[in-house]
């Protein structure tokens, strides 16, 4: 089953590219990884469904690889952590709110 099709049978919609483009950036290493997460973190942090979004495939990425690939779980962990406590941190209200119910 593919992110998007298991995420959908949970009732979530995609709304980024952001699966894709994390895919594209495994393919080129853990530098990649960090440069993706960098550009999209940045550019849509204060965004709360993108944000929301990204902390999800983050989360999907560490489970991704926790056995096959540990340096790249051990990254995209650390950028969840990152990310997540951010949104915990930031978002509030109907934000946090969203993001509590989708990432719940």
């Amino acid at each position: 089953m593919t992110f998007k099709e298991f995420m959908q049978e949970n009732g979530y919609e995609l709304q980024t590219t952001f699966w894709e483009d994390f895919s594209i950036a495994d393919r080129f290493g853990l530098t990649a990884i960090q440069d993706t997460f960098n550009r999209a973190f940045e550019e849509w942090k204060e965004h709360y469904k993108y944000l929301t979004e990204l902390i999800l495939v983050l989360n999907h990425k560490i489970w991704q690889y926790h056995d096959t690939y540990p340096e790249f779980a051990a990254l995209y962990n650390s950028l969840w952590e990152k990310a997540d406590l951010y949104a915990v941190e930031n978002l509030k209200g109907e934000a946090l709110d969203y993001f509590y119910e989708v990432t719940d």
